[in-house]
């Protein structure tokens, strides 16, 4: 795989059972390029452990005063740099792309896990977790992805090297060959405690993310109820406690990093003070001397690998957790379906509550719970959270299709729709029906004044469609942003549209003009609408109260303001006092009404 094939055709299937089996599986899947790298990982490192070789060579060479030989250690140290330069050159090419190719596998199983839960997602992770997920935690796991090939080439030429010294000369590469293994293990440990102290910031930094990014979301919000300063506080808080984790956890890989520089120097010493005495006694020359001491010399430069294998595994092994965590959630049904991918029409049912929506029909529902009735718009979406009876369309169950199929064939727009950042062109760029324009869903859904606001707000824009929208829609009012998304899912146009809440934050004479131009634009549709407000309830076509989980009445609008006392209750947001006060009052004028007419 090379950078410019990305993205991958399909990510595969992870192994998210634990964070260790999940970076196995990401090692394994690019099994070809980490082949790669340790080829040119070998090629560099044994290139450049071979020069101290050809410098002990040259030395014997010019004790023995022989110019020919003098000649070949220069023609060998030249060809030994030469490979350590390719090899170093397409090492680093090699590990930069398997580090890449590793981040971009993850982002994109992120991305098609978060495409498969939809609004699922939210209520199982929290956003800041998500954020820190695919932005730091890629980067980590990619780290020690392409760190392992380099690290097996690192080992394998301290091997080879001890090997070749004992072979050399046995007298001091034993002794290489028996210190070398110690200085590889030596730090193994101080390893779980510098591990737990890495996964602890980690922990805390995750922790300060969230906290960030809830804060920014809720930003307008906290500034209009005076607690932006104490959210801020918050953040100053938890960012001083990943100051100090930071801390704690760079203390202990300073000693590591000491301790990996210090063993090396004492074996160095060990070395020289054995060789010396071995060369005073004629026992080696002086050229095998300069060779021993220059393969240990040389060889602290593979010996780092084992140390940023380590930091590596430390740092990545929280990372890939959280990954796995996010990745291994799933969806309360099948999302590849067991029917053929045709798009259901007809009436949609929902035997969990018993609420049926007729089909071309605009059917209010009425909860008294808002977070029940976004759990119920969902269902009926087909994006259940949890297990239970399938919704059906036309009597086909969703769960039973394909997620994109069901997704076409019904849209839920949430309570608090996402407008992303670009022209007013872009937010309409998505899949449709056709059968209803931009200008006619922008109307429908009474966006003149939104259109205009974009306008001044960008003055380059001639075209209304070209006009930008801020991140979020930040620049606009709450809304504003709710007629743009209601006027984006209007020119959808699919078989089902369910509307959460789509005018909670417009004024009521625009709620109004929403309501006609709603029912007009959706005529001949099915239209579920979860709303409690009574100018879009009395345009319903039918209203249906769902009280604890099922539909307990069904009606229009106005009889069941007069006959169901607890649909009166939601929407004229009855107090229990003054419901009890009414029905007492209705109890007495039905029986003074039937005075008179008894008496008549």
């Amino acid at each position: 795989m090379q950078i410019q094939d990305l993205p991958y055709p399909d990510p595969g299937v992870p192994d998210v059972r634990s964070g260790p089996r999940f970076l196995w599986w990401l090692g394994r899947n690019q099994s070809g390029g980490q082949l790669k790298s340790l080829a040119w990982g070998l090629l560099h490192f044994v290139a450049v452990s071979t020069l101290p070789f050809c410098v002990g060579f040259a030395v014997e060479a010019v004790v023995d005063r022989s110019g020919s030989r003098l000649a070949l250690a220069g023609g060998l140290m030249a060809l030994a740099g030469v490979a350590t330069a390719v090899g170093d050159t397409f090492l680093h090419r090699a590990a930069v792309t398997n580090w890449i190719t590793a981040a971009a596998r993850v982002q994109q199983l992120l991305a098609r896990k978060t495409s498969r839960l939809g609004s699922v997602l939210s209520r199982r992770v929290a956003a800041g977790e998500v954020v820190s997920v695919s932005t730091g935690d890629v980067e980590k796991i990619g780290w020690f992805v392409e760190a392992v090939s380099r690290f097996t080439a690192a080992a394998l030429t301290v091997v080879l090297v001890c090997v070749g010294l004992v072979v050399y000369q046995p007298a001091l590469g034993l002794v290489v060959a028996v210190g070398l293994p110690v200085l590889a293990v030596a730090v193994l440990p101080l390893l779980p405690r510098a591990t737990r102290r890495a996964d602890f910031q980690r922990e805390k930094a995750g922790r300060a993310t969230e906290l960030a990014s809830d804060t920014v979301a809720g930003l307008r919000v906290l500034r209009g109820i005076g607690g932006e300063e104490l959210f801020l506080d918050r953040y100053r808080h938890a960012s001083q406690e990943v100051r100090h984790a930071a801390v704690r956890s760079a203390r202990m890989w300073s000693l590591i990093s000491a301790i990996q520089v210090m063993l090396p120097g004492l074996l160095l010493i060990a070395v020289v003070f054995h060789g010396v005495r071995l060369a005073r006694e004629g026992r080696i020359s002086v050229g095998e001397l300069v060779t021993v001491y220059s393969s240990v010399t040389v060889l602290t430069y593979p010996l780092r690998h084992f140390e940023e294998i380590a930091m590596a595994y430390s740092f990545s092994r929280p990372s890939a957790r959280r990954a796995a965590r996010v990745l291994s959630l799933e969806r309360a049904t099948e999302a590849a379906g067991t029917r053929p991918p045709d798009l259901p029409s007809g009436d949609l049912y929902d035997p969990a509550t018993g609420l049926l929506a007729p089909a071309a029909r605009l059917t209010a529902v009425v909860c008294g719970d808002p977070d029940a009735a976004g759990r119920l718009a969902e269902r009926l979406g087909g994006h259940a959270t949890q297990d239970g009876p399938s919704v059906l369309l036309g009597g086909v169950p969703l769960d039973e299709l394909p997620l994109d199929c069901a997704r076409t064939a019904v849209l839920v727009q949430d309570k608090d729709p996402v407008l992303l950042s670009g022209s007013l062109r872009d937010l309409f760029d998505v899949p449709a029906s056709g059968d209803v324009d931009t200008a006619a869903a922008l109307a429908a859904a009474q966006c003149g004044d939104v259109l205009e606001a974009l306008v001044q707000g960008s003055l380059d824009a001639e075209d209304p469609m070209d006009a930008r929208i801020t991140e979020r829609g930040r620049s606009l009012s709450g809304g504003q942003r709710q007629r743009l998304a209601l006027a984006r899912s209007l020119f959808t146009d699919p078989e089902v549209l369910v509307l959460d809440e789509p005018t909670s934050a417009v004024d009521s004479h625009t709620e109004a003009r929403i309501a006609e131009g709603l029912r007009g634009l959706r005529a001949g549709r099915t239209t579920v609408l979860f709303t409690s407000s009574p100018l879009l309830l009395d345009r319903a076509d039918q209203v249906v109260l769902v009280h604890e989980g099922r539909a307990a009445a069904v009606g229009v609008h106005r009889e069941l303001l007069h006959t169901e006392p607890r649909y009166r209750a939601v929407v004229t947001r009855e107090t229990d006092e003054e419901a009890a006060l009414s029905d007492v009052l209705t109890a007495f004028e039905k029986n003074e009404l039937q005075e008179i007419e008894e008496t008549a």
